[in-house]
């Protein structure tokens, strides 16, 4: 209970601080764009209702949703298949360099000439962005699976689908998780972005709206929320993935406890 409480003040301790200080930085603020942080949260209730959830909100969450699983379906699958075969690396490898490279943002333009302007484009652009970090990392988790437990495998006769489930995919989970918790930050980036561009909803729609109107509280509550929907987000995939990936944790435990 004790070691519960520590963490807690100590994961609270910063966004407090930060929070206080931009709270007394701003108080006596009359700069239109600099508004005082109690006028933000006073606005909040009144710009997020429960329609503005259901019109903006969670069309945007649906959008993220099916953007990221999309890549993560893609990403995993071709990493493996990629990180399995050494002469498809071989051959995939510089075009995957050259893709990467490319800044997600610049795609779209491209992709609205060919998915239009309505929720295609968003989740295809959201897909394109996130499924390079969980690509990546599946390929080189495939790569690294240790010799001794793949030969131990192919004594025991563990051969197709439970080879790929029970080695291969589980030896390479913890980096798979690392590829798809940067592809969560990039998601929301990409989600915002392609809402700015072409959109009748939306949070960064909603944002942008705000800013062109002045209504610069607004925007803010705007901002804010962004920042607490990816903070809810990172929660959620944190306790997903300690669920996933007890038997890794579990091992780097026992690996760091002495004697």
């Amino acid at each position: 209970m004790r070691r519960v409480l520590l963490r807690l003040v100590l994961t609270l301790a910063l966004p407090a601080v930060l929070v206080a200080l931009w709270w007394v930085s701003s108080a006596g603020s009359e700069d239109v764009y600099w508004p005082p942080l109690r006028t933000i949260v006073k606005t909040f209730p009144d710009v997020w209702t429960g329609e503005r959830w259901r019109g903006d909100v969670l069309p945007s969450v649906l959008r993220l949703a099916a953007g990221y699983v999309l890549a993560a379906v893609a990403g995993v699958a071709l990493g493996t298949l990629i990180g399995s075969h050494r002469r498809v690396r071989a051959v995939c490898e510089p075009v995957l360099e050259f893709l990467r490279a490319v800044p997600p943002p610049v795609l779209v333009p491209v992709i609205m000439l060919f998915a239009g302007i309505g929720d295609t484009m968003k989740i295809v652009v959201i897909a394109a962005g996130c499924v390079w970090p969980v690509l990546l990392n599946t390929v080189e988790g495939v790569r690294a699976v240790d010799a001794v437990t793949a030969e131990t495998a192919r004594s025991y006769g563990i051969t197709g689908v439970a080879w790929l489930r029970y080695v291969v995919l589980r030896s390479a989970s913890p980096q798979i998780f690392a590829g798809l918790r940067q592809a969560l930050s990039i998601g929301i980036i990409l989600m915002v972005i392609s809402e700015m561009f072409a959109a009748s909803n939306g949070l960064g729609f909603t944002i942008v709206q705000f800013q062109r109107s002045f209504a610069i509280p607004g925007m803010w509550t705007g901002i804010l929320l962004l920042g607490l929907l990816g903070f809810v987000l990172s929660v959620l995939f944190q306790l997903v993935e300690r669920r996933a990936l007890g038997w890794y944790h579990g091992l780097r435990a026992a690996a760091r406890r002495p004697g």
